[in-house]
């Protein structure tokens, strides 16, 4: 019995770049040296910034980065594939470092018993997401607070996330309050439940983005600027579908209580339609705020009004 304790001694003493191992999975660009868990590689990181390549795969990994800058990124785009792994009850990544980046993962079947598992939990610092995917799962990403970062996301797709069939969920992305939020040629589609979009940080830009609720069911809003913001909403296109929890509204501004000024949100050049079947009239903006909103140039069909100040 004395031998594994030594081990275990030996290895806890000289840290975690001697768990490096030739054929590994988990690669860091800056060194060569690979691990076969994602834990060790993010541990050997440590305080510093480095990009993690990670090889084509089915992983049951997840980690928690606590402290500097670090990449994680597909070898090959849309063949990593992170299959259910959760770390502290949370989410795949679980990011608390200065920043993190992700690109070209995918993330599916992230659920926790509180309903809120998320292929990405960002609790501080800077996020930058692109061409990854979160599908069928709670959550896609997920965040707490903290004002003094920024959220990116970029060409990733969102597709299958909410509840789970006992009715627990999440919604496809909820960023909380974040300084800043920007989203961008990206898809939202099948929601199971809850918004697509829900951000309760005072600036956004979401621009370019598609958000398809023809197969979406128990859904809420396509956007939820939950407590107000301004920025921009242009070039997306929307489909309200037929399945929907709440069928009133596309875009909703201030819909809870909050302090973020709403004043000046332009929302233009959007294309927004319903779904075969869809027998209510919609409103593509609901407003809460009472504020004077820039809406123009929208495309809308038949059964949407443009707004309706709630």
């Amino acid at each position: 019995m004395i031998r594994p304790l030594i081990l275990a001694l030996a290895v806890a003493a000289i840290g975690p770049a001697a768990l490096a191992q030739s054929g590994g999975a988990f690669t860091i660009a800056e060194t060569g040296q690979s691990y076969r868990r994602l834990a060790d590689a993010v541990a050997a990181i440590g305080g510093g910034q480095g990009t993690i390549r990670i090889a084509p795969g089915r992983y049951r990994d997840c980690a928690v980065q606590e402290a500097g800058r670090i990449a994680f990124v597909a070898q090959e785009r849309g063949t990593a594939i992170f299959d259910g792994g959760i770390c502290e009850g949370k989410a795949t990544l679980v990011l608390r470092g200065q920043a993190a980046a992700v690109d070209g993962l995918v993330f599916t079947h992230t659920q926790v018993e509180d309903g809120n598992g998320a292929g990405i939990r960002i609790e501080e610092g800077d996020l930058s997401v692109a061409y990854s995917q979160f599908r069928d799962a709670q959550g896609g990403i997920l965040s707490a607070t903290d004002p003094d970062s920024a959220i990116s996301i970029d060409h990733s797709t969102f597709s299958g996330l909410g509840r789970r069939p006992d009715g627990d969920g999440a919604h496809s992305v909820y960023i909380g309050h974040f300084g800043s939020v920007r989203v961008t040629n990206s898809r939202f589609e099948r929601g199971t439940g809850g918004h697509y979009l829900k951000v309760r940080a005072p600036r956004v830009e979401i621009l370019n983005n598609s958000f398809d609720d023809s197969q979406g069911r128990e859904t809420n809003y396509l956007i939820d600027l939950s407590e107000g913001a301004t920025g921009r909403i242009a070039g997306n296109v929307f489909v309200q579908g037929t399945g929907k929890e709440n069928y009133s509204t596309l875009i909703a501004v201030h819909a809870e209580d909050g302090e973020n000024p709403s004043a000046g949100l332009v929302i233009e050049d959007n294309e927004a339609s319903v779904a075969p079947g869809f027998r209510w009239t919609t409103a593509f903006v609901g407003d809460w705020s009472g504020e004077e909103l820039v809406i123009r140039n929208n495309r809308l069909g038949p059964r949407i009004t443009e707004l309706a100040r709630r």
